[in-house]
């Protein structure tokens, strides 16, 4: 082993311990380097629409494939995976669902608060660095990074699976001028399983590892900015944001752990709301409930939307 091999081990044993005291559950490492075959897959899926009104998938195209366009001089990809699971379940089994990862409080911003306090400290243990860090926020492909770092396989719901707790995790990134120890990737191990294809409500999951972004319940309660087509009018299993049923049916959620961050705790208000209080929401009780969550993404009137949209489904 060279001296340059010793010092990049080192560093990444570095990096790895401080993610692990940082409370992310995974850390793998990449090369950084152009996504090509990823870039082509992507570029194939634009050109089929199936971004819908998600007009942004089809800006800054080289950022999305290359790292070193976002960093210049960037030597290494660090994915992270921070686990969301929660058994924690709305009172009312009658009221519209949220997604699991809107429970708490927007996860951008947790995470984001730890990201860059993992850039000091490899700062303050290894020296001067140049990078930047990512959660969802740069077009950055995270799942195609986090898969070649070895955190897990592609699912055939197009997500990110890990063996050892599933697939209810945030992906993060810091991108930096730094040499580390790359990981390697790991095989499939969807097999011959097709439980979230043939779980999917609007069957968005058009084959195995394509989902047509445009027919998914997410896009039309979060991304969508018109009013959803009556056309899908009872296909949305009362999901009101989000929609979680092809990460629940997959197998390989079963070893989901309950995760130990404090600010992803569901408000208590909002858990005990019954489906009548949903449907007479009010501008008031949306920011005092959702003030800090993600579901503010989608805003009081969009919320409404998708209420009224699932409530006229069901009469």
């Amino acid at each position: 082993m060279t001296t340059t091999d010793i010092l990049a081990n080192n560093r990444t044993s570095i990096v790895k311990s401080i993610a692990k005291n940082l409370g992310f559950d995974f850390c793998g490492i990449s090369k950084a380097e152009q996504l090509s075959e990823e870039a082509f897959q992507l570029e194939k899926w634009l050109n089929k629409g199936m971004h819908g009104q998600m007009s942004y998938m089809e800006n800054h195209f080289d950022k999305r494939i290359d790292p070193r366009q976002l960093v210049p001089g960037a030597k290494s990809v660090i994915s992270l995976l921070f686990n969301y699971y929660s058994d924690i379940i709305q009172d009312d089994p009658e009221s519209p669902k949220l997604s699991m990862y809107a429970m708490g409080e927007d996860y951008h911003s947790v995470i984001k608060r730890k990201l860059f306090l993992f850039l000091d400290q490899i700062r303050l243990q290894i020296g001067d660095v140049e990078g930047r860090v990512f959660v969802d926020s740069a077009p950055i492909m995270d799942k195609a990074w986090a898969k070649r770092s070895g955190l897990g396989w592609i699912g055939k719901n197009s997500n990110l699976i890990n063996k050892q707790q599933g697939s209810f995790f945030f992906i993060a990134e810091l991108i930096l001028d730094l040499h580390l120890e790359a990981d390697g990737p790991i095989k499939d191990y969807c097999g011959s399983c097709t439980r979230c294809i043939d779980a999917c409500p609007t069957e968005a999951i058009v084959e195995p590892h394509l989902v047509n972004g445009s027919k998914c319940i997410s896009y039309f309660t979060i991304e969508l900015k018109d009013q959803i087509p009556s056309s899908w009018k009872g296909k949305f299993d009362d999901w009101m944001f989000g929609c979680d049923v092809c990460q629940t049916v997959c197998p390989w959620n079963r070893f989901s752990k309950q995760h130990q961050e404090p600010a992803f705790e569901p408000d208590s208000e909002m858990i005990g709301m019954k489906k009548d209080d949903w449907q007479e929401l009010t501008e008031e009780t949306f920011l005092r409930v959702f003030g800090k969550s993600a579901v503010k993404r989608t805003g009081f009137l969009g919320l409404k939307r998708n209420i009224e949209f699932i409530s006229n489904s069901d009469s």
